[in-house]
């Protein structure tokens, strides 16, 4: 039979006598002697602010008063990142040229094989509303736009790109076209940059003029009339080639190949909004464009015209084309360049 015990279990005596009593039986513990890193210092985060989204999703969920700080500006985008030509000058400041003796060359002969099936010779031909003249103009409105964000220049030739294949298949109405280059923008981003512009920073660009749906419908247009096939070879991509080419092959020095590859983006991006340039292939225009910025620098190795494998009467009349381009335009480029490279370039003394 089970008495009960003289003492309360609930009294603080009881208390005390269980607890010696279960620590006479309960085994001891080996304590573990594994070392602990111990953290020194506290980790930072990675990012002290939101991603922005690639799409615009994230715009769904944020309150309608947030940006209205100005935040969500171009402004304040290119702002948080560093300028482009400083990311560039950083970037090109060690060339990778052990990558490149590796794939290099094999990279180069798969996108130059490609070349054709992406290159529209003339976008414009069944277009009844949209002519030379406005796509310069809304040409020459991206490219500041796309300097703005701190986009690399991989962005504004894919961006081209897209725009007149889309045009090469569909015809567009004049009041959409702004849309349509918007558009292009952004899925050009989203193939090349970390962090592409937001839908509502876009469609700010636009004074309002357009919806978020239009855009998203248009987006899903483009992809389908294009098949979703997006990876072009680029002006950019044979301006890296090339100069790292002439680098691996000792015709010139590090610090000049630079200053050349940097002027003859310049130069390419005024071929870009030009439509006589339409008709040239990337790798061609690359050439030319190197060839036109040795001459401006007077570089004593200039490039070798023949190095892309071009027929020398097509290099011919691009380079003269592009040497009247620079001449029409030679005030754009004192806004375009870096000063340490216009001062080396033989422009009008009057510019200088």
């Amino acid at each position: 039979m089970v008495t009960s015990c003289s003492t309360s279990p609930a009294s603080p005596v009881a208390r005390a006598r269980g607890r010696d009593n279960d620590q006479n039986l309960r085994a001891p513990i080996k304590k573990s002697r594994r070392l602990r890193l111990r953290r020194k210092q506290l980790l930072q985060p990675l990012c002290s602010r939101p991603l922005p989204g690639d799409s615009g999703i994230c715009d769904l969920f944020e309150s309608p008063s947030s940006g209205s700080d100005g935040t969500d500006s171009p402004a304040a985008s290119a702002s948080r990142g560093s300028s482009p030509w400083l990311g560039s000058a950083q970037q090109w400041a060690q060339l990778d040229l052990l990558t490149f003796r590796d794939y290099g060359q094999s990279c180069y002969i798969f996108h130059k094989a490609r070349e054709s099936h992406f290159h529209p010779q003339e976008p414009l031909a069944q277009q009844p509303q949209v002519t030379a003249e406005s796509r310069c103009k809304l040409l020459s409105w991206l490219i500041p736009v796309h300097r703005q964000f701190g986009l690399s220049f991989e962005s504004l030739c894919l961006t081209v790109n897209t725009l007149d294949r889309f045009l090469a298949t569909t015809p567009v109405a004049s009041d959409c076209f702004q849309l349509l280059g918007v558009t292009s923008l952004l899925i050009a981003c989203k193939q090349v940059e970390v962090h592409p512009p937001r839908v509502k920073q876009l469609l700010a660009l636009c004074c309002g003029a357009f919806s978020r749906q239009q855009l998203c419908n248009l987006e899903c247009i483009v992809l389908h009339k294009l098949h979703f096939s997006l990876g072009a070879p680029t002006i950019s991509f044979f301006l890296e080639h090339y100069t790292h080419a002439r680098v691996d092959e000792g015709q010139i020095e590090v610090s000049q190949a630079l200053e050349s590859q940097a002027l003859a983006q310049v130069v390419a991006e005024l071929s870009l909004a030009d439509y006589a340039f339409t008709s040239y292939a990337p790798s061609l225009l690359a050439i030319c464009c190197l060839a036109l910025a040795d001459r401006l620098l007077r570089l004593p190795s200039p490039v070798d015209l023949l190095l892309g494998g071009h027929p020398e009467a097509a290099l011919r009349e691009c380079l003269d084309k592009l040497q009247l381009l620079v001449t029409i335009n030679e005030t754009s480029l004192t806004h375009m360049l870096p000063f340490q490279i216009f001062e080396k370039c033989s422009l009008s003394p009057s510019l200088k």
